[in-house]
């Protein structure tokens, strides 16, 4: 087995030496600007509706019968906005009023007059509760840590234990190398699908990737579209073919999901809650990118791992870009000084749509919302994942600075 290491890989990938492989392992690393915004681009908008779309087993996501916290949980159709120009300070998060963004987020979203009852309507103590963070785009576009660790904070005084938490996504190397550390968070598992060793290398003793090791082919997502990868790229991919398996750390290590992913866009549309969710769930997804992105965010949505785990999201907007993304293109940062938080993953993204694209248009990108960028919602609201139409959606909107 020819041990790929990750310097090995970045240094050959920079020489040029792995021109070939730059595509996929471009979209492999999850920086597939282009794809996603060839996919929502209303120019390709007819080419797109009239393909053949490939087959996949999305009717096999409705043989396991709904529990009561699946998607679109506690609160369908209800959106909280809170807003507060004091959250960024001469260019750094006040963690202390990220704090009391979540605080009043849980509060207006359930009711409830007490942050623990508000925070026990979705997670209970002895539960194994998952944050699903994205570090996709290196530390300057990543969910940040003021936000994770004020959610972290109103767990525990709930009654939550850290012991009880993981911090997690689909590249462990990715969340070392933008803080997610046991040195940082004590007390906490952080880990990933896809993993090397102290050494840098992706393979262990026995000649098998160590995501091979993480993933459940007991739960998968097929689609008629074969992943093809090289040597450089397949430690990115876990496998090829056409399945693309659940993580166990959604199928058998986790109870609960809490989604933290950032405000950000993919082409005309954006990358939030059920990006973050099917993209970072399941392996062999270079093969997804072209012809399947929309159906991929919503259909992997559907599979009782993520449906009826995912309790709560809550988008850190208080920094994020409205072009360029889901890479990192410092031009197009801002600051949104917002956090977007509720139990519908679809209700969310579609708030969180009207923000970017919001954004884009005032700064001249488009002249108006594409109905192309609305398709993986509208597909999931299909899929009975949540609320998409604008007009039923409840959105509580709160200003406190």
């Amino acid at each position: 087995m020819n041990q790929v290491n990750r310097r090995n890989f970045l240094r050959l990938a920079g020489a040029g030496a792995a021109a070939a492989a730059a595509a996929p392992v471009a979209q492999a690393m999850g920086a597939a600007t282009a794809t996603a915004a060839s996919v929502v681009n209303p120019e390709n908008a007819d080419r797109e509706t009239q393909q053949d779309k490939p087959d996949t087993n999305i009717a096999d996501a409705a043989k396991i019968a709904r529990g009561p916290n699946s998607m679109p949980g506690l609160y369908p159709g209800r959106v909280v906005m809170v807003k507060n120009s004091r959250s960024v300070r001469d260019n750094l998060i006040v963690e202390q009023e990220v704090y009391d963004m979540i605080a009043r987020s849980m509060l207006e979203l359930t009711g409830e007059k007490k942050l623990k009852k508000a925070w026990r309507k979705f997670v209970k103590p002895g539960e194994r509760i998952g944050l699903k963070v994205n570090p996709v785009a290196g530390k300057s576009l990543s969910t940040s840590h003021e936000v994770v660790r004020a959610v972290i904070a109103q767990l525990e005084e709930s009654g939550i234990k850290r012991s009880q938490l993981t911090i997690w996504d689909r590249r462990e190397f990715e969340l070392t190398d933008v803080g997610f550390t046991q040195e940082n968070y004590p007390g906490i598992r952080i880990t990933g699908t896809e993993q090397m060793d102290k050494e840098g290398l992706y393979y262990g003793k026995d000649g098998k990737l160590y995501g091979e090791h993480m993933i459940d082919r007991d739960w998968y997502y097929w689609a008629d579209v074969e992943g093809e990868y090289d040597e450089y790229t397949m430690p990115y991919m876990v496998n090829g073919g056409k399945y693309s398996y659940f993580t166990k750390i959604v199928t058998q290590e986790l109870d609960k999901i809490i989604n933290i992913p950032i405000l950000k866009n993919a082409g005309m549309t954006v990358t939030l809650a059920l990006k973050n969710l099917a993209f970072g769930s399941v392996s062999n997804t270079g093969r997804l990118h072209a012809k399947l992105w929309n159906e991929t965010c919503a259909q992997v949505c559907a599979f009782a791992p993520l449906r009826d785990k995912v309790v709560l999201n809550i988008v850190d907007g208080i920094k994020g870009c409205f072009n360029g993304g889901p890479g990192a293109n410092p031009q197009f940062f801002c600051d949104y000084h917002t956090i977007i938080t509720g139990s519908d993953p679809v209700a969310v993204d579609r708030i969180g749509f009207d923000v970017v694209i919001a954004r884009r248009i005032a700064e001249g990108l488009q002249k108006a919302p594409t109905p192309q960028g609305l398709e993986f919602m509208l597909q999931a609201e299909k899929l009975s994942l949540g609320v998409a139409d604008r007009e039923k959606i409840e959105l509580r909107e709160v200003i406190l600075g």
